[in-house]
């Protein structure tokens, strides 16, 4: 797919200024995908700040889930394509086509709890919650550390 910076500049968010979508919002019916979209959009214009699109261990858990890699995803981006575009275009390629596998993949991904994510994770996230979550706001679900940390609740 060709490059088309311009119009990938009127679609992007500035991730210095603003935060990506929650990872509880959907793109083509998956959590994650429209959150992996507007970090891809702001890497291609050094806009990203303190966002990585790549690599991300929030996106890895979308991209292994429907087989669709950091660099198709990327190409599609690049060429300026809108939220519905790249809807379309995921639900073309992903690898998973019953709606029902997608409902459930979301749900289990919205409900995780850390204490069910691995220890190197949860070592990690031991020290970065108390650095970057707001004091007192108790943390649920995994979800809960982007949203709470974005203040979005």
């Amino acid at each position: 797919m060709s490059t088309d910076l311009e119009k990938v500049k009127t679609l992007a968010k500035d991730l210095r200024k603003t935060y990506p979508r929650s990872p509880r919002e959907t793109l083509a019916g998956y959590v994650i995908a429209a959150r992996c979209v507007d970090k891809c959009r702001a890497s291609l214009l050094n806009m990203n700040g303190e966002y990585s699109y790549w690599p991300c261990s929030l996106a890895s858990q979308w991209f292994s889930f429907t087989g669709i890699t950091p660099e198709q995803l990327k190409d599609v981006v690049a060429g300026g394509a809108d939220d519905e575009t790249v809807a379309r275009w995921i639900t073309e390629h992903s690898k998973v086509k019953d709606p029902d596998e997608v409902l459930k993949w979301n749900n289990r991904l919205r409900d995780m709890r850390l204490s069910e994510m691995s220890l190197q994770v949860q070592q990690y996230l031991e020290t970065y919650i108390p650095k970057f979550v707001p004091n007192l706001r108790p943390v649920y679900v995994w979800f809960d550390v982007y949203d709470l940390e974005e203040k979005r609740f």
